[in-house]
Protein backbone atom coordinates (compact mmCIF):
# COMPACT_ATOMS: atom_id res chain seq x y z
CA UNK A 1 0.00 0.00 0.00
CA UNK A 2 3.20 2.50 0.22
CA UNK A 3 2.79 3.47 -3.47
CA UNK A 4 -1.26 3.90 -2.84
CA UNK A 5 -0.47 6.58 -0.27
CA UNK A 6 2.25 7.91 -1.39
CA UNK A 7 0.17 8.86 -4.76
CA UNK A 8 -2.58 10.33 -2.34
CA UNK A 9 -0.46 12.39 -0.60
CA UNK A 10 1.19 13.83 -4.31
CA UNK A 11 -2.01 13.59 -5.87
CA UNK A 12 -4.91 14.47 -3.70
CA UNK A 13 -3.19 15.89 -0.87
CA UNK A 14 -0.93 18.04 -3.01
CA UNK A 15 2.24 17.39 -0.95
CA UNK A 16 5.34 18.53 -2.36
CA UNK A 17 7.88 16.02 -3.92
CA UNK A 18 10.27 16.95 -1.54
CA UNK A 19 8.04 15.60 1.42
CA UNK A 20 6.62 12.64 -0.92
CA UNK A 21 10.70 11.43 -0.97
CA UNK A 22 11.17 11.93 2.64
CA UNK A 23 8.08 9.66 2.97
CA UNK A 24 9.65 6.61 1.20
CA UNK A 25 12.76 7.00 3.24
CA UNK A 26 10.78 6.93 6.41
CA UNK A 27 8.29 3.87 4.92
CA UNK A 28 10.92 2.00 3.14
CA UNK A 29 13.30 2.06 6.77
CA UNK A 30 10.06 0.63 8.60
CA UNK A 31 9.71 -1.98 6.49
CA UNK A 32 13.30 -3.04 6.35
CA UNK A 33 12.64 -3.53 10.03
CA UNK A 34 9.76 -5.53 9.99
CA UNK A 35 11.44 -7.68 7.67
CA UNK A 36 14.78 -7.97 10.21
CA UNK A 37 12.44 -8.77 13.00
CA UNK A 38 10.03 -11.12 11.03
CA UNK A 39 6.70 -9.28 12.25
CA UNK A 40 3.61 -9.51 10.27
CA UNK A 41 1.47 -8.20 12.86
CA UNK A 42 2.29 -4.70 13.84
CA UNK A 43 1.09 -3.54 17.68
CA UNK A 44 1.76 -0.38 19.60
CA UNK A 45 4.51 -2.47 21.22
CA UNK A 46 6.17 -3.44 18.55
CA UNK A 47 6.34 0.36 17.05
CA UNK A 48 7.75 1.37 20.93
CA UNK A 49 10.59 -1.11 20.14
CA UNK A 50 11.43 0.58 16.54
CA UNK A 51 11.40 4.13 18.04
CA UNK A 52 13.39 2.23 21.02
CA UNK A 53 16.20 1.12 18.35
CA UNK A 54 15.93 4.62 16.48
CA UNK A 55 17.27 6.41 19.73
CA UNK A 56 19.94 3.93 20.41
CA UNK A 57 21.07 4.69 16.70
CA UNK A 58 21.98 8.37 18.07
CA UNK A 59 19.10 9.36 15.32
CA UNK A 60 18.04 13.24 15.94
CA UNK A 61 14.34 14.08 18.09
CA UNK A 62 13.68 16.09 15.01
CA UNK A 63 14.35 13.34 12.69
CA UNK A 64 12.14 10.88 15.04
CA UNK A 65 9.55 13.02 14.64
CA UNK A 66 9.42 13.10 11.38
CA UNK A 67 9.31 9.60 10.95
CA UNK A 68 6.80 8.79 13.87
CA UNK A 69 4.63 11.92 11.32
CA UNK A 70 5.13 9.65 8.23
CA UNK A 71 4.04 6.17 9.94
CA UNK A 72 1.12 8.09 11.98
CA UNK A 73 -0.07 9.66 8.72
CA UNK A 74 0.66 5.86 6.60
CA UNK A 75 -1.33 3.91 9.20
CA UNK A 76 -4.39 6.53 8.93
CA UNK A 77 -4.45 5.41 5.78
CA UNK A 78 -4.33 1.96 6.19
CA UNK A 79 -7.28 2.32 8.44
CA UNK A 80 -9.51 4.29 6.27
CA UNK A 81 -8.86 2.12 3.26
CA UNK A 82 -10.05 -0.76 6.15
CA UNK A 83 -6.54 -2.41 5.20
CA UNK A 84 -5.95 -2.44 9.13
CA UNK A 85 -8.73 -2.77 12.33
CA UNK A 86 -6.44 -1.26 14.93
CA UNK A 87 -4.32 1.61 14.30
CA UNK A 88 -1.13 1.29 16.61
CA UNK A 89 -0.18 4.61 15.89
CA UNK A 90 -2.74 6.46 17.85
CA UNK A 91 -0.87 5.71 21.17
CA UNK A 92 2.48 7.08 19.53
CA UNK A 93 3.15 10.72 20.38
CA UNK A 94 5.86 12.13 18.56
CA UNK A 95 9.05 13.24 20.37
CA UNK A 96 9.64 16.49 21.79
CA UNK A 97 11.83 18.72 19.38
CA UNK A 98 14.47 20.35 20.65
CA UNK A 99 14.24 24.31 20.24
CA UNK A 100 17.12 25.81 18.17
CA UNK A 101 17.20 29.19 17.40
CA UNK A 102 17.98 30.41 13.81
CA UNK A 103 20.98 30.97 12.34
CA UNK A 104 21.00 34.69 11.27
CA UNK A 105 23.40 36.85 9.85
CA UNK A 106 23.81 40.64 11.45
CA UNK A 107 24.27 44.06 9.83
CA UNK A 108 27.74 44.18 9.00
CA UNK A 109 27.94 40.76 8.00
CA UNK A 110 25.30 40.93 5.59
CA UNK A 111 26.80 43.92 3.79
CA UNK A 112 30.17 42.20 3.49
CA UNK A 113 28.16 39.04 1.46
CA UNK A 114 26.30 41.67 -0.20
CA UNK A 115 29.63 43.37 -1.14
CA UNK A 116 31.43 40.59 -2.29
CA UNK A 117 30.18 39.61 -5.45
CA UNK A 118 32.53 40.71 -8.85
CA UNK A 119 29.77 43.62 -10.55
CA UNK A 120 32.47 43.49 -13.52
CA UNK A 121 31.19 39.80 -14.33
CA UNK A 122 28.19 38.60 -15.50
CA UNK A 123 28.12 35.67 -12.84
CA UNK A 124 28.89 38.49 -10.29
CA UNK A 125 25.67 40.59 -11.58
CA UNK A 126 23.85 37.09 -11.05
CA UNK A 127 25.21 35.82 -7.99
CA UNK A 128 24.47 39.46 -6.29
CA UNK A 129 21.13 39.25 -7.56
CA UNK A 130 20.82 35.68 -5.48
CA UNK A 131 21.84 37.24 -2.16
CA UNK A 132 19.32 39.71 -3.08
CA UNK A 133 16.00 37.81 -3.51
CA UNK A 134 16.56 35.64 -0.47
CA UNK A 135 17.28 38.39 1.72
CA UNK A 136 15.18 40.65 0.10
CA UNK A 137 12.05 38.35 -0.07
CA UNK A 138 12.89 35.47 2.69
CA UNK A 139 11.80 32.50 -0.08
CA UNK A 140 12.82 29.20 -0.36
CA UNK A 141 15.99 28.64 -2.45
CA UNK A 142 13.38 25.86 -4.03
CA UNK A 143 11.35 28.76 -4.45
CA UNK A 144 14.17 31.24 -5.85
CA UNK A 145 14.83 28.58 -8.73
CA UNK A 146 11.73 28.12 -9.98
CA UNK A 147 10.92 31.71 -10.05
CA UNK A 148 9.85 32.24 -14.08
CA UNK A 149 10.08 35.79 -15.56
CA UNK A 150 6.48 35.88 -16.43
CA UNK A 151 6.39 35.60 -12.24
CA UNK A 152 7.73 38.98 -11.74
CA UNK A 153 5.36 42.22 -11.66
CA UNK A 154 7.76 44.97 -12.20
CA UNK A 155 5.38 47.53 -11.80
CA UNK A 156 4.10 46.43 -8.26
CA UNK A 157 7.40 45.14 -7.23
CA UNK A 158 6.38 41.75 -6.36
CA UNK A 159 7.23 37.97 -7.30
CA UNK A 160 4.25 35.22 -7.36
CA UNK A 161 6.47 31.86 -6.03
CA UNK A 162 5.30 28.34 -5.35
CA UNK A 163 5.92 27.36 -1.72
CA UNK A 164 5.05 24.38 -0.03
CA UNK A 165 2.40 21.93 -0.51
CA UNK A 166 2.04 23.74 -4.34
CA UNK A 167 0.68 26.79 -2.54
CA UNK A 168 1.14 30.12 -4.51
CA UNK A 169 2.00 33.57 -2.53
CA UNK A 170 3.19 37.01 -3.14
CA UNK A 171 6.09 38.12 -2.16
CA UNK A 172 7.66 41.75 -2.26
CA UNK A 173 11.48 43.47 -3.14
CA UNK A 174 12.25 47.10 -2.57
CA UNK A 175 14.31 49.12 -4.39
CA UNK A 176 17.87 47.86 -4.14
CA UNK A 177 16.87 44.28 -5.30
CA UNK A 178 15.16 45.87 -8.02
CA UNK A 179 18.28 47.31 -9.11
CA UNK A 180 20.14 44.37 -9.32
CA UNK A 181 17.41 42.91 -10.98
CA UNK A 182 17.52 45.28 -13.69
CA UNK A 183 21.27 44.80 -14.34
CA UNK A 184 20.90 40.95 -14.74
CA UNK A 185 17.92 41.48 -17.17
CA UNK A 186 20.29 43.18 -19.03
CA UNK A 187 23.18 40.55 -19.14
CA UNK A 188 20.64 37.38 -18.92
CA UNK A 189 20.98 35.13 -21.63
CA UNK A 190 18.59 31.97 -21.53
CA UNK A 191 17.66 29.43 -23.58
CA UNK A 192 14.82 29.23 -20.47
CA UNK A 193 11.97 30.87 -19.15
CA UNK A 194 13.23 30.66 -15.74
CA UNK A 195 15.05 33.54 -14.30
CA UNK A 196 18.31 32.35 -13.29
CA UNK A 197 20.56 30.56 -15.74
CA UNK A 198 23.97 29.24 -15.37
CA UNK A 199 26.46 30.23 -18.22
CA UNK A 200 25.03 27.89 -20.68
CA UNK A 201 21.91 29.69 -20.30
CA UNK A 202 19.85 26.68 -18.68
CA UNK A 203 17.96 26.50 -15.21
CA UNK A 204 19.93 26.81 -11.94
CA UNK A 205 19.55 24.21 -9.30
CA UNK A 206 19.68 24.27 -5.81
CA UNK A 207 22.82 22.54 -5.56
CA UNK A 208 25.21 25.06 -7.82
CA UNK A 209 22.69 27.94 -5.29
CA UNK A 210 23.79 26.52 -2.54
CA UNK A 211 27.29 26.33 -4.09
CA UNK A 212 27.58 29.92 -4.89
CA UNK A 213 26.70 31.29 -1.59
CA UNK A 214 29.28 29.03 0.29
CA UNK A 215 31.82 30.38 -2.05
CA UNK A 216 30.86 34.14 -1.41
CA UNK A 217 30.80 33.37 2.21
CA UNK A 218 34.28 32.28 2.02
CA UNK A 219 35.65 34.96 -0.16
CA UNK A 220 34.00 37.75 2.05
CA UNK A 221 35.68 36.23 5.26
CA UNK A 222 32.33 35.85 7.27
CA UNK A 223 32.62 33.00 9.66
CA UNK A 224 29.42 31.87 9.70
CA UNK A 225 27.83 28.90 7.60
CA UNK A 226 25.99 30.89 5.38
CA UNK A 227 22.94 28.91 3.32
CA UNK A 228 19.51 29.75 2.03
CA UNK A 229 17.76 29.26 4.83
CA UNK A 230 20.19 30.91 7.11
CA UNK A 231 19.68 34.58 4.82
CA UNK A 232 15.66 33.26 5.23
CA UNK A 233 16.67 33.41 8.91
CA UNK A 234 18.10 36.58 8.51
CA UNK A 235 15.34 38.07 6.52
CA UNK A 236 12.71 37.07 9.49
CA UNK A 237 14.84 38.66 11.92
CA UNK A 238 15.83 41.64 10.49
CA UNK A 239 12.27 41.76 9.96
CA UNK A 240 10.92 41.22 13.59
CA UNK A 241 14.03 43.94 14.54
CA UNK A 242 12.29 46.85 12.35
CA UNK A 243 9.12 46.27 14.23
CA UNK A 244 7.48 44.40 11.57
CA UNK A 245 4.48 42.07 13.13
CA UNK A 246 4.98 37.88 13.60
CA UNK A 247 1.35 37.54 11.36
CA UNK A 248 2.58 39.49 8.39
CA UNK A 249 6.21 38.24 8.77
CA UNK A 250 4.93 34.59 9.08
CA UNK A 251 2.48 35.15 5.69
CA UNK A 252 5.41 36.80 3.66
CA UNK A 253 7.11 33.06 4.76
CA UNK A 254 4.11 30.68 3.60
CA UNK A 255 3.98 29.54 6.73
CA UNK A 256 0.82 27.73 8.07
CA UNK A 257 0.79 28.25 11.54
CA UNK A 258 1.94 30.93 13.58
CA UNK A 259 3.41 28.77 15.59
CA UNK A 260 6.11 27.98 13.00
CA UNK A 261 7.57 31.78 13.03
CA UNK A 262 7.52 32.27 16.78
CA UNK A 263 10.58 30.66 16.96
CA UNK A 264 12.37 34.03 15.41
CA UNK A 265 10.70 35.67 18.98
CA UNK A 266 13.18 34.48 20.85
CA UNK A 267 15.88 36.36 18.41
CA UNK A 268 13.36 39.53 18.62
CA UNK A 269 13.13 39.19 22.29
CA UNK A 270 16.80 40.00 22.75
CA UNK A 271 16.53 43.39 21.26
CA UNK A 272 13.41 44.24 23.35
CA UNK A 273 15.95 43.07 26.32
CA UNK A 274 18.25 45.07 25.04
CA UNK A 275 15.76 48.19 24.76
CA UNK A 276 14.58 47.82 28.17
CA UNK A 277 17.85 48.11 29.66
CA UNK A 278 19.14 51.00 27.99
CA UNK A 279 16.00 53.13 28.40
CA UNK A 280 14.17 52.25 31.73
CA UNK A 281 15.13 54.66 34.04
CA UNK A 282 15.29 51.72 36.75
CA UNK A 283 17.15 49.62 33.95
CA UNK A 284 20.24 52.12 33.21
CA UNK A 285 23.78 51.33 35.18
Amino acid sequence: MVDEFLNYLEYEKNFSKHTIINYRKDLDNFYSYLKEKNIKDVDVDFIRGYLKELYDKKYSPSSISRKVSSLKSYFKYLEAENQIKNNPMTLISNPKKQKKLPNFLNYNDLEKLLNTPDQDTEEGIRDLLILEVLYSTGIRVSELVNIEIKNINFIENKILVLGKGNKERYVYYGSKCKDRLNDYLKIRNARTNYLLVNKHGNKLNERTVRKIIEETTKKAGINVHVTPHVLRHTYATHMLNEGADLKSVGDLLGHENLSTTQIYTHVSNERLRNVYLNSHPRAKK
